[in-house]
């Protein structure tokens, strides 16, 4: 009898332990950026000018606009949870070639931003704050709110907030509570800090939505956006990439000619 106590008392211990490091550990499990010196210098094919956000509690936030003659509007990237802009601006170039200027954020601690993500609120608070940034150089009608993975659940909130043209989301996820459950059902709901709820979001989202999701997704399932299809508005609509994985999306070929039909009809 002992020996089993002592066995259900050791896994107890073990349960608690792995509770407490996700509680606290939260920020390094989900968040995984990339840190680059302060003086690095971007090396883009395309024309780009870099742009300080300074947030409401003094701190500097990197973004980089990436530039084309006569754009037709902007692209305000939300990218996920790991590296920096000195790999998510290559993507930059895919929406240049459609006539749009892009405009890539990274969030706190990511490249050569300052200081650490430490709450869902400051992570909303420094989007808005590089959105109206954006916004003071194009009208909201010209703006195109892009978020991918991690960042779905950021640009559903953004757009829930703004006039934005457009919101694309690509690789979403339900909500993040919802991830939870999925992958670590055997973890308490309480211990999440960073539920980023993507489908209450959309519910008050009055820009056109598209979603485009890769039916061989290994890391956030496909049927994700199949659910949040509940809180469409009629001219919403999702997209699945037939044989596309959770990376790579923007260099799909189908994407990128659904994203120029759907880019070109909007600006005729």
């Amino acid at each position: 009898m002992k020996i089993l106590l002592r066995i259900i008392a050791f896994f107890l211990l073990a349960y608690v332990m792995l509770c407490v490091i996700v509680f606290f550990y939260q920020e390094k499990i989900i968040f995984q950026p990339e840190k680059l010196v302060e003086n690095y210098s971007f090396n883009f094919k395309n024309d780009f000018e870099e742009i300080t956000i300074h947030t409401k509690d003094q701190k500097k936030l990197n973004s980089v606009l990436f530039k084309t003659q006569n754009p037709n509007g902007v692209i305000f990237y939300l990218h996920g949870n790991g590296g920096s802009i000195h790999g998510w601006g290559e993507v930059a170039e895919v929406y240049n070639n459609m006539n749009y200027d892009v405009f890539i954020l990274d969030y706190r601690g990511y490249g050569k931003s300052e200081d650490k993500i430490n709450s869902k609120d400051q992570l909303f608070s420094d989007v808005e704050l590089a959105y109206d940034e954006v916004a003071k150089r194009y009208p909201e009608n010209k703006i195109i709110i892009l978020g991918y993975s991690v960042g779905t659940g950021l640009a559903s909130k953004l757009a829930s907030q703004k006039n934005a043209k457009l919101l694309i989301l690509q690789a979403p996820y339900f909500s993040m509570e919802d991830e939870m459950d999925q992958k670590f059902s055997f973890l308490p709901k309480f211990l999440l800090k960073y539920n980023f709820e993507t489908n209450k979001y959309l519910r008050t989202v009055k820009s056109p939505v598209i979603i485009f999701h890769g039916d061989k997704d290994e890391i956030i399932n496909y049927k994700a956006s199949l659910k949040l299809k509940n809180n469409f508005k009629k001219e919403d609509r999702l997209i699945i990439l037939k044989d596309q994985n959770h990376n790579g999306i923007t260099d799909n070929l189908d994407y990128q000619n659904s994203m120029k039909t759907i880019l070109d009809f909007d600006n005729n």
